[in-house]
């Protein structure tokens, strides 16, 4: 894609979170402790259809989100734009939770509860289905077309950007780190990714509940081990801390901040490494809808939380970490590569402790392997959309996606990076065109969740649920949709 594309597709993403944003009165600062009391299981109901609780659909999608571009993503941008990248990131990341909410409260509402109990969720089903609700006959072709569109994508990236490229840069970092030794040869790559392969095999076996045990345990651990070491070095020098601040401010109002920071925060930051949040591409809806709730709108709210984890703590975090220990190898205004991204933020580590490094390594390590897990069970589900659901089809995807866990470690993968960017802007586009068309019927289902938990507070009973009410069949009456 050219300079001149990446621009547009930012732009699509960035003005698709304001309208959301403005649209549903900025819920994203108005409805956030809420979102907290809805993770933490507050209004759980008994019998909702589901496979996971509300923080293990949040820990699995998290997990897809929160890979080396949280580490090498970051160190790019605030190598092209400068200290005020970061302000820019912020800013992205806090406009990401809208575009979240609504596609995740669609995920939920059009998924497929499967006679086994399984569940299938993502742009695959809300547009098609979603869609034709709204608009009749010319709705479901065009969601059946988009559905089609959005599931190659993810099916795609998931493959290539969610596991290949993740494969490649953590077994890079590793054979840095360990020095010219065994594991830097071909047959040390072989056995890197034999071990990713058989261990990502192993959890894919078990579907989303095998993922969501592994990430509800994982990504608190890993986040919080980062940002621990993250905090480690700010404090070791605090008082760089006010000027640092200053810098970013200063550095995000400035013509470099301004023309940096959206480059690199908003296209190389978003789009190295699958990019930070992934808000608005139609991914994280999939791990979300096989939550255990009776109101789609619960976990939109709970799926708010996804790219203020990712982008406004880790990202910025990152950011941080580099701006106030400034290594002598940060250099504003250059080009850097993913891989040298990963070196620049190690070396801010190592200006504090010698070792810090390796505790990057592991970082990167867990990031990647999160990430790669999570992009798993995103294209199984984009695989069956596309070749059916069977036993046959389902082994064949797995075998196929931890086959490519070894070829992650042995390939130089080079403009793979930007084909598989160029996939997921692809997918962006695919999937927003569907959340602009069905953001009304969203917020009906927003105002039904808050009706419930006004209900709950008062100690009111719960009116029995009307299927047909809820989710309207084609031909439906507009004023039920406006829901405003």
């Amino acid at each position: 894609m050219g300079d001149t594309e990446l621009p547009l597709i930012v732009a699509w993403l960035v003005v698709a979170g304001l309208a959301f944003s403005v649209y549903f009165g900025f819920l994203q600062f108005g409805k956030f402790r809420l979102a907290l009391r809805v993770v933490r299981g507050k209004y759980d109901e008994k019998g909702s259809d589901g496979e996971v609780n509300h923080f293990q659909a949040l820990t699995a999608a998290v997990s897809g989100t929160v890979g080396l571009g949280n580490i090498a993503g970051v160190a790019v941008a605030v190598s092209i734009g400068g200290a005020g990248a970061t302000f820019w990131m912020i800013l992205c990341g806090l406009l990401g939770m809208a575009t979240k909410f609504v596609e995740v409260t669609l995920g939920v509402k059009y998924r497929q509860v499967h006679p086994d109990g399984s569940v299938s969720g993502g742009p695959m089903h809300y547009l098609p289905k979603g869609l034709g609700e709204r608009f009749g006959g010319w709705g479901l072709k065009l969601g059946k077309v988009l559905a089609v569109l959005a599931s190659i994508c993810i099916l795609f990236f998931g493959l290539f950007g969610g596991n290949l490229l993740q494969v490649n840069q953590s077994y890079a970092q590793v054979a840095k780190v360990t020095g010219d030794g065994w594991i830097s040869s071909s047959s040390g790559a072989l056995f890197f990714g034999l071990l990713i392969a058989a261990l990502v095999g192993i959890v894919l076996i078990g579907g989303i509940r095998s993922i969501a045990a592994v990430t509800s345990r994982l990504v608190p651990a890993m986040a919080g081990m980062y940002v621990l070491a993250c905090l480690i070095v700010i404090l070791v020098n605090v008082t760089a801390v006010p000027s640092a601040i200053g810098t970013i401010v200063e550095g995000a109002f400035n013509p470099q901040g301004i023309t940096g920071g959206i480059i690199g925060a908003l296209i190389v930051g978003f789009k190295r490494a699958a990019f930070s949040n992934e808000a608005g591409i139609g991914s994280a809806p999939i791990a979300h809808s096989a939550v255990k709730t009776k109101h789609p709108a619960s976990e939109g709210l709970v799926a708010l939380l996804e790219p203020f984890i990712d982008t406004v703590v880790i990202c910025t975090m990152t950011a941080l970490t580099i701006v106030i220990a400034d290594p002598s190898s940060w250099k504003v205004g250059g080009s850097i590569d993913n891989a040298q991204g990963v070196t620049l933020t190690s070396d801010a580590f190592e200006t504090v402790l010698p070792w810090f490094p390796h505790l990057l390594t592991v970082a990167v390590l867990l990031f990647a392997f999160s990430t790669v897990l999570t992009w798993g069970y995103y294209g199984l589900k984009a695989w069956t959309h596309l070749f059916g659901r069977s036993k046959v089809s389902e082994i064949t995807y797995k075998v196929l996606y931890s086959a490519g866990c070894v070829l992650g470690s042995l390939l130089t993968l080079g403009k793979l990076f930007d084909l598989a960017d160029a996939v997921l802007f692809m997918l962006a586009v695919f999937n927003i065109i569907g959340l602009y068309l069905l953001a009304p019927v969203v917020k009906r289902e927003l105002n039904n969740f808050l009706d419930f938990v006004r209900r709950r507070g008062n100690g009111e009973p719960e009116p029995e649920l009307d299927e047909a009410a809820a989710a309207p069949a084609n031909g439906t009456d507009k004023a039920t949709l406006r829901a405003d």
